[in-house]
């Protein structure tokens, strides 16, 4: 722990000062921060398989069905109105994604904003309309 030590860090310092920008240097923390944290989920997911039992038995490698024996194929194909209905929320969760954001900042933006996320809004609404025009929102 002589003075090579706080040269060696300064000289750290001036490389990495020129080597990034102040912008990118800010956010060294949070990527060393995300780093550890990765490295140390990784080593205890390790360290937990080598310390667990395995005793696989026929029993426990069959799928669970609430207590009853499993009947038939473990495979099943779903109706595609489920994918309609979760394409459809998604669509609208993505919607409100960009909603909230642009009401805090309406003031910010002005008319044209105000404008811009009409035209937003209606385009989707039309989408909507067409879904129900072609049945898609039908359950039953």
């Amino acid at each position: 722990m002589g003075t090579g030590d706080g040269f060696l860090s300064n000289a750290c310092q001036v490389v990495v000062s020129y080597a990034m920008s102040p912008f990118l240097r800010s956010y060294l923390t949070v990527f060393w921060f995300g780093l550890l944290a990765f490295a140390l989920a990784g080593l205890l997911l390790w360290v937990s398989s080598l310390l667990r039992p395995n005793h696989p038995t026929r029993e426990k490698l069959l799928p669970y069905e609430s207590g009853v024996d499993p009947v038939g194929e473990g495979w099943s194909q779903s109706q595609i109105r489920y994918y309609v209905f979760a394409l459809l929320f998604v669509v609208f969760d993505v919607e409100a994604v960009f909603l909230f954001p642009w009401a805090t900042q309406l003031e910010r933006y002005g008319s044209f904003g105000l404008i811009e996320m009409g035209v937003f809004i209606a385009v989707l609404l039309l989408g909507l309309v067409y879904a129900w025009r072609k049945g898609v929102l039908r359950w039953v």
